[in-house]
């Protein structure tokens, strides 16, 4: 039986600022060694409400009719509905797309959203963009802790490049839904969600308890699911968010910062895979805010000794990196996986 994940279990919801430093440490270590960080949910920084409220209104999207849906089909600026099948995260090694359906909401102003919304969600706008805006706040939080636990000068280097009154990103909230095998015409070897590193600084994922299916690549080469609650974590008033680096964070540190390779599977006891609690008789519902800086700007080399000194593995020194823009970043993997959305627009 394949083991799970070893993941570290992060409460930043630390006041003083000793406290401060210490989960600092604690959080840019587990991203340099694991890439993945669950950060305990206790309420405070995440009212447990909020996350369940916003659990419903997925259910609530997925449920909604086809042509609802269709009506908010999926668009080249990375935001709408798309159908099962219709993003393939892993293309070389899918004989076909994802086994999942998404939405993607952009941004909000003034609580309103800049995009069609489907009809059954519509009257609940408000409460989409509040809780956009509790994960955007988190984000703010984590990136202040990585600078300071970095040593970047200043500490909230990675904090601006976030802000919203500098410009717009491409900091996306996306609802998915992933049926069960017996509801799809997957075989048990299918990907539900092809293996891949995410796009952006970092990721915040929201996950149900019991729902299976979440892997990670290991050093060793080998896949460990992630479960929804690790030990220690079982009576807490919600599953930890688990985070991750993404590519963009990865790249702007030199690869000091590891963006780790994930997937969703259908798991099941032939593969070895099987997590105490979680199964996949149910469709599964997750949640992921994916956070962008301000589009222009720059990755150029982050304003810390640690992550100046540190070279990848064939890098040499004094060897001149590409700079290129957040926007441009985001640009260079959407094309890789939508290549629908982009092939006829060369």
């Amino acid at each position: 039986m394949a083991k799970v994940a070893k993941i570290p279990v992060i409460d930043i919801s630390a006041d003083s600022d000793q406290d401060q430093r210490q989960v600092a440490k604690e959080l840019v270590e587990a991203a340099v060694e694991h890439g993945f960080i669950y950060i305990k949910n206790t309420g405070k920084d995440f009212p447990v409400e909020a996350v369940e409220g916003a659990f419903e209104l997925s259910k609530k999207l997925f449920n909604a009719p086809l042509e609802e849906k269709q009506a908010c089909t999926y668009q080249p600026n990375n935001r709408g509905w798309s159908a099962m099948h219709y993003e393939t995260l892993d293309p070389k090694n899918q004989r076909v797309g994802d086994f999942k359906e998404a939405f993607n909401f952009g941004e909000f102003i003034n609580g309103k959203a800049q995009q069609p919304l489907p009809a059954s969600i519509a009257s609940h706008e408000s409460q989409i963009s509040a809780f956009r805006d509790l994960c955007y706040n988190m984000c703010l939080k984590i990136n202040t802790l990585l600078g300071i636990g970095l040593g970047v000068n200043p500490p909230d280097f990675f904090t601006q490049a976030h802000l919203t009154t500098r410009g717009t990103s491409g900091t996306i909230l996306r609802l998915l839904y992933y049926p069960p095998l017996p509801q799809t015409t997957a075989s048990p070897t299918d990907i539900r969600a092809g293996a891949h590193s995410d796009y952006g600084s970092i990721t915040l994922l929201f996950r149900l308890k019991g729902q299976a299916g979440l892997e990670i690549l290991t050093p060793d080469n080998t896949w460990a699911p992630v479960p929804v609650c690790p030990p220690g974590t079982e009576n807490d008033p919600a599953p930890p968010i688990l985070v991750n680096i993404g590519d963009l964070l990865s790249y702007w540190t030199n690869g000091l910062l590891r963006s780790t390779v994930h997937r969703v599977v259908f798991p099941g006891p032939e593969k070895g895979v099987v997590v105490e609690g979680e199964t996949d008789t149910e469709p599964r519902y997750s949640m992921a805010f994916f956070c962008h800086p301000v589009g222009t700007t720059p990755l150029d080399v982050v304003p810390s000794e640690r992550v100046q000194k540190f070279r990848p593995e064939g890098q040499r020194d004094g060897e001149p990196r590409k700079v290129m823009t957040a926007d441009e970043h985001l640009q260079m993997r959407l094309r890789a996986s939508y290549k629908q959305m982009y092939s006829d627009k060369e």
